[in-house]
């Protein structure tokens, strides 16, 4: 059965380090390596930053799930504004933002968006290797 970390934060930028914290715990809980933990918290930065910043939705919240299922992590964070889906697109050389994606897609080993009938969720994927695992709790 796999480890589940699920949880909700407000949509505002403040709340991107609640979010950050939260997900280093559980990575910390389930044995996980630090470089991996690293890499996934600033990639839930990107995400959640890119949620809480371009969601249009009024008082919405933004759901953050992370998954350990043997081998495989999975971060994947949803927003109520179904309709504005992300696109990578390559900033100016003097722009201070729009590299999020680019970082996912470098880092992640999969990523994508999907639809549900209310929100959108943009996911991120990892494979745990040997190292990142050697500390990791087995799922029941």
């Amino acid at each position: 059965m796999p480890s589940t970390e699920t949880f909700r934060i407000p949509k505002h930028r403040r709340h991107v380090s609640v979010a950050r914290r939260r997900l280093r715990e559980a990575l910390a809980d389930w044995g996980v390596a630090e470089e991996l933990t690293d890499t996934v918290t600033l990639l839930a930065s990107e995400l959640v930053t890119n949620a809480v910043l371009h969601c249009r939705v009024s008082c919405a919240q933004v759901r953050v799930t992370l998954t350990l299922d043997g081998a495989e992590l999975v971060l994947e964070v949803t927003d109520p504004d179904r309709d504005r889906l992300p696109r990578p697109h390559r900033p100016a050389l003097g722009e201070e933002g729009g590299r999020g994606l680019a970082l996912v897609a470098a880092l992640a080993d999969a990523w994508g968006c999907r639809q549900g009938p209310y929100t959108k969720c943009v996911w991120a994927r990892f494979t745990l290797t040997e190292t990142a695992r050697a500390h990791a709790p087995a799922t029941p």
